[in-house]
């Protein structure tokens, strides 16, 4: 779980910095620990959600499940834009998703 998380903060924590920054919804400073934050809410969650049965459809749904969530997290803190904050959950997990699987190659 470890080398997991460490990757889904490489990859996502510089995409929500940059993302919230280049938008003016954050500062760096606050951008790049609510990227922390929010993975490090979302994804021992995951990871202990699909432990115990792993399957194609319990992953999709965990993996929804933890963008909505982080989604949420950043509407709740910055309170502005929802529809974008929303994308740009969408776009972090998506991203260090498909590295995640990448990686597994």
């Amino acid at each position: 779980m470890l080398p997991a998380l460490l990757l889904t903060l490489a990859v996502e924590v510089p995409l929500y910095t940059a993302a919230l920054v280049a938008l003016r919804l954050a500062g760096i400073r606050r951008a790049a620990l609510l990227g922390v934050l929010v993975n490090l809410v979302t994804h021992p969650a995951l990871w202990l959600f699909l432990a115990p049965h792993p399957g194609p459809a319990r992953f999709w749904a965990a993996e929804a499940l933890a963008t909505a969530v982080e989604a949420l997290i950043l509407i709740k803190a910055i309170q502005r834009d929802r529809t974008l904050l929303a994308v740009v959950a969408v776009g972090a997990n998506a991203s260090s998703l498909l590295i995640g699987l990448l990686a597994l190659q």
